[in-house]
Order: structure tokens, then C-alpha cells, then sequence
């Protein structure tokens, strides 16, 4: 952690206006590695370990697959590491953010995993704090510690951002909404810390026939959110090993590579990547499906209507991602 990060967090557990106090134990250069945060009012303690200020006593028991999964698959999806692009060509799709838009801003990547986009928009030149509940925030500021301080890390629920209102340029949720215990709870928690006239990016899992349609996914994922985490990933590697290769035959043929959605795996055939890397990958994506606790979808439309009811402008949806901004001044109840 860098102490450029400390005017930007408060207190999570009584939203303080004081700043929390800092205490240092271990420094490495500019970065303190060891320490703690206190609130002078509620006298919360919060430690930094690794680097790292953590706002949450634990791994949730419902997270652990995340953390287990983005400390053993950190490279895959990371551009600079893996020698390819697909992260950012996916980011700057999704979040319609322009390259030159993202300079100097200040983001804020809640959910952030192994740090894929966080490192994509980090090194776009903008100024990056990557959020995650689970310890796949260890795996993030291996993947995000290059950029020094334009890339910070933070142990914290969405639920309970320890963030003060309308600091950040620009939120974005990738892939984690459909995983959170309460997924609208977690989308009207995000807007807060915007500034007037930020930009807010969610991505989920549309509801719809299509998703109906994954017989075998669901058959399955009715036991595997409740194995261990061995179990689970014994079990992905067993399903890639005996669909991967008729994934990747399919995937060939544009005439039926849809039967792709059909099969148990996340099949991920991409000429970008080697043949490794696509088995990697697909094996990284399938133990994804099985391995969390919620799997919870939505509706673009709903989504919409709830972001309009937050009072937000510029609201737009697609299946599967919404956007908004916030306005640059508050309107009337």
C-alpha cells in the first residue's frame, strides 16, 4: 500500500468523515507492507498485510473457490503475461471506454479477481484500486504491483466498499455480480463512491432460454458448490480432458461449433491462444462454473430499471452489461 491511497478510504464499519489512521510496522521503499488502519471514531482496526489493507476478518466460506482459482490461474488472462490481447480488447468492448478517456482517471475495479482488466486499464494509464472479497487479492497485486502507484489493492466486500463518496472517475463490476449473495444489493452499492458525472460498467449473466438450455451445467452445479475445492477442480479436469478435444473439433466448423454451448465445459477456442492455452484456459472457465456457491442471473431490462431508479443518467443495457453515469448534479427526490 502506498499512503496516496489513504485520503480516498474511510472507516467501512461507521462511514467516519475522519481519516483513518495510519500505523506502519514494515516499509519497502515507498510501499508500507506491514501496519494497520484505525478509526478514530468507532476505534475499528483494519491491518495491511502483503501490501495489502484488509477490510474483511476472513475469506468468506463462499469465496474460496475464487481465491483458489486466481492464485492458480493468475497468467492465463493477463495480456502482459500471456502474450496475448484478449483482456483488453474485452474491456475496452465491454466498458466503452475509450483508451484516451482512461488517462489519469481514477477507477475503481470492484471484484477485481486476479487483476486481469485492472492491469489492462492500469496500463492504459489510468490510476487503478483493485477490490476482491477473496485472497484472489494476493494474485492481483502480483499481476498489478509494476505499475507502482497507479495500481493499489484492497481486501473488501462490494457490499461494504471502505471508500469515501464520490472519489472515483469510473466503476466497473466484471463477471462477479451473478456471483454475490444479493446481486441487486451489490449494484446500489457500487454508484456511491462515484463523482459527479462518473461512469459506471456492469457485467453479469443474462437470464434467458439460452442459459435454460445448459442441461448438463446445471445437473451438475446442483452438488458442486457444496464439494470441496479439490473435488471440484478434479472434476473440471476430468470434464475438459473428455470434452476439450471435441470442443476444439467443433469450434473449427462455424456450421456447428454452437453445439459448444451444449457440452459441461466452458470451452474456449480462440486462435489467439496456443492449444495450450485455450485447454488452460477452458479448464480455468469450467472449474468457474462448478466451483462457486451463487450463480445468480439477471435481466438487462431489470438491471436498467434498477440503475434508473438509483437516479442515474445515460442509463443503457445490453444482455449480459449495463451502463450509467452519474449526474453531474444531484437531482431532486
Amino acid at each position: 500500500m502506498h499512503a496516496s491511497l489513504l485520503p480516498i478510504l474511510e472507516c467501512p464499519a461507521c462511514r467516519s468523515a475522519r481519516s483513518l489512521e495510519l500505523s506502519v510496522e514494515r516499509r519497502s521503499g515507498d510501499e508500507i507492507e506491514e501496519g494497520s488502519l484505525a478509526c478514530g471514531d468507532c476505534a475499528t482496526a483494519f491491518p495491511i498485510r502483503g501490501g495489502v489493507p484488509r477490510f474483511v476478518d476472513a475469506d468468506a466460506d463462499h469465496f474460496k473457490n475464487f481465491g483458489f482459482q486466481w492464485q492458480r490461474w493468475k497468467d492465463i488472462q493477463i495480456d502482459s503475461l500471456a502474450g496475448h490481447g484478449l483482456s483488453e480488447r474485452r474491456f475496452l468492448a465491454d466498458s466503452r471506454w475509450s483508451p484516451e478517456w482512461l488517462k489519469g482517471k481514477l477507477i475503481l475495479d470492484a471484484g477485481c479477481g486476479a487483476g486481469r482488466f485492472a492491469d489492462v486499464a492500469a496500463s492504459l494509464g489510468a490510476r487503478v484500486v483493485a477490490c476482491d472479497i477473496s485472497e484472489a487479492i494476493e494474485a492481483a497485486r502480483d499481476v498489478t504491483r509494476r505499475h507502482g502507484e497507479n495500481a493499489a489493492c484492497v481486501q473488501a466486500s462490494i457490499y461494504a466498499l471502505p471508500f469515501r463518496a464520490g472519489v472515483f472517475d469510473a466503476v466497473y463490476c466484471m463477471g462477479v455480480i451473478q456471483h454475490t449473495p444479493d446481486p441487486e444489493a451489490a449494484m446500489r452499492a457500487m454508484p456511491r463512491v462515484l463523482k459527479p458525472g462518473g461512469r459506471l460498467v456492469y457485467n453479469f449473466y443474462e437470464k434467458g432460454w439460452r442459459s435454460r438450455t445448459q442441461i448438463l451445467k446445471h445437473l451438475l452445479r446442483a452438488i458442486t458448490p457444496h464439494l470441496p475445492v479439490g473435488w471440484t477442480l478434479g472434476l473440471a479436469k476430468g470434464l475438459v480432458a473428455v470434452f476439450f478435444p471435441l470442443a476444439r473439433m467443433l469450434g473449427g466448423i462455424p456450421v456447428v461449433r454452437q453445439i459448444n454451448h451444449f457440452l459441461p465445459i466452458c470451452a474456449v477456442v480462440d486462435p489467439a491462444l496456443s492449444a495450450d492455452q485455450q485447454r488452460t484456459w477452458t479448464l480455468l472457465d469450467t472449474f468457474d462454473w462448478y466451483g462457486p456457491r451463487y450463480e445468480k442471473r439477471q435481466d438487462h431490462r431489470r438491471v436498467r430499471a434498477l440503475l434508473e431508479d438509483l437516479r442515474l443518467a445515460s442509463v443503457d443495457a445490453a444482455p449480459g452489461l449495463a451502463w450509467a453515469r452519474k449526474p453531474e448534479t444531484e437531482q431532486a427526490p
